[in-house]
């Protein structure tokens, strides 16, 4: 087992499956996706995450992680949580971003055993009501419900295309996001022809399931002639670099939709920059102002460059309230335990309080000891945690532009739809 202390600074090439043991007391587990269909989100989150524990430690409180990989697949993730928990004894996991590794992860492990997991980037609605969690409030996440960018991206394509299809990965995120989208999509004068699920795993080739698409069959309406204005890709980049590009080469496809999965500068190289130039997409975002400057300069200024991945923000944020929710609990005389953890996170996260945002933790660690409230507002705006564990948060609309995505406005108090 590897040992580091926190000071020695974090490489993004860090072993996956090592941990990471810094001198403190709390035990966190990580379950990034650093293998997979989303390999290129998870060590850039778990660079946000160190970043967090590095600017605590500065501040004089310090965490042991414990690192492992989802693999962005349910049962590799299913056995890394249990190691996490029967092994390593962590009283939290953070991670992963895909509400397919999310959700079975918790039904079969976590809620059974009361231990805490936040996810920073798992956005399917079906985890605000998930029935493992009913009355325990041991799920948690940094980011919002699909519920939200489903009515965004939804709204967004109807102005845009009259007809979409939709190829979307077969998990909870895929489908959630998905029916959400189609929701919206409907409800602002769109037609959806087709809403083809592919697999989870990435395939060589995903001809058969773009014939389907562009068979414009849906549900148990008629055949329709002709192409849907718009293919719409709900997935991860590795499979969207794979069919986007049949797209084009079979069907000389000219229009996609995207998403936060699908949010990648990866895919608009693979593909081919030209290919998708001024493709427009949705994702959370952050709100403009000091609290997000602070980060984006912090982050840079340790890894040398900011990735326009989603959910970066979003990890350190998970990572800050952690810490925040084991020190306030600390200074109470209570053991760092999953359930003393929880039971301080709307604590530190929810108004009342002094304004808390990152790389603060001296101001907080000290407010905290004189008994006084924090409200901790994050790199990825507002973390105000609701009784099912849920933030809200602005929906960015962002597009490629010379294979780099650039956003174009922020969706403010959206409506669900």
């Amino acid at each position: 087992m590897k040992r580091l202390t926190l000071l020695v600074l974090f490489s993004m090439l860090m072993a996956p499956f090592s941990s990471v043991t810094l001198a403190g007391g709390v035990k966190v587990g990580t379950l990034f996706d650093n293998s997979g269909a989303l390999k290129d989100w998870g060590p850039r989150q778990q660079n946000a995450a160190e970043l967090a524990a590095q600017q605590m430690a500065a501040a004089g409180f310090t965490i042991e992680f414990f690192l492992e990989d989802s693999q962005t697949a349910a049962e590799p993730a299913k056995i890394a949580a249990r190691k996490l928990i029967e092994t390593d004894k962590v009283a939290v996991i953070i991670g992963s971003s895909s509400s397919g590794v999310i959700v079975p992860v918790a039904e079969s492990v976590t809620c059974p055993e009361n231990v805490l997991m936040m996810s920073p980037g798992a956005t399917s609605p079906f985890i605000t009501d998930l029935p493992e969690d009913k009355d325990k409030d041991f799920l948690f996440r940094t980011c919002p419900s699909d519920a939200l960018q489903g009515a965004v991206l939804g709204r967004l394509a109807a102005g845009l295309y009259k007809t979409a299809s939709v190829m979307y990965v077969n998990n909870a995120y895929g489908q959630g996001l998905a029916d959400q989208f189609r929701r919206a999509f409907v409800k602002n004068g769109g037609t959806v022809y087709t809403m083809i699920p592919h697999g989870e795993a990435v395939a060589t080739s995903y001809a058969a399931d773009l014939r389907n698409a562009y068979a414009r069959m849906y549900s148990t309406r008629p055949f329709r002639s002709g192409r849907s204005d718009v293919l719409c890709a709900f997935s991860y980049p590795e499979h969207a670099k794979v069919y986007i590009k049949e797209a084009i080469d079979i069907y000389n496809a000219k229009n996609f939709l995207f998403c936060d999965g699908t949010k990648s500068e990866e895919l608009a190289a693979a593909v081919g920059p030209e290919k998708l130039e001024g493709m427009m997409g949705t994702a959370p975002g952050a709100p403009a102002g000091e609290a997000s400057l602070k980060f984006n300069a912090d982050y840079t200024a340790q890894f040398g460059e900011l990735p326009t991945s989603p959910f970066i923000a979003n990890t350190y944020d998970a990572m800050a309230l952690i810490g925040l929710a084991v020190f306030a609990a600390e200074t109470k005389g209570l053991e760092p335990t999953s359930k003393n953890i929880r039971d301080h996170l709307r604590e530190v996260a929810n108004p009342p309080g002094s304004f808390i945002g990152p790389g603060e933790f001296e101001k907080a660690f000290g407010e905290l000891k004189a008994g006084k409230p924090i409200n901790y507002e994050g790199a990825s705006g507002s973390v105000d945690f609701d009784a099912n564990g849920d933030v809200l948060a602005p929906i960015e609309i962002w597009r490629f532009h010379d294979g780099k995505i650039v956003t174009y406005r922020m969706e403010y108090f959206v409506e669900k739809e």
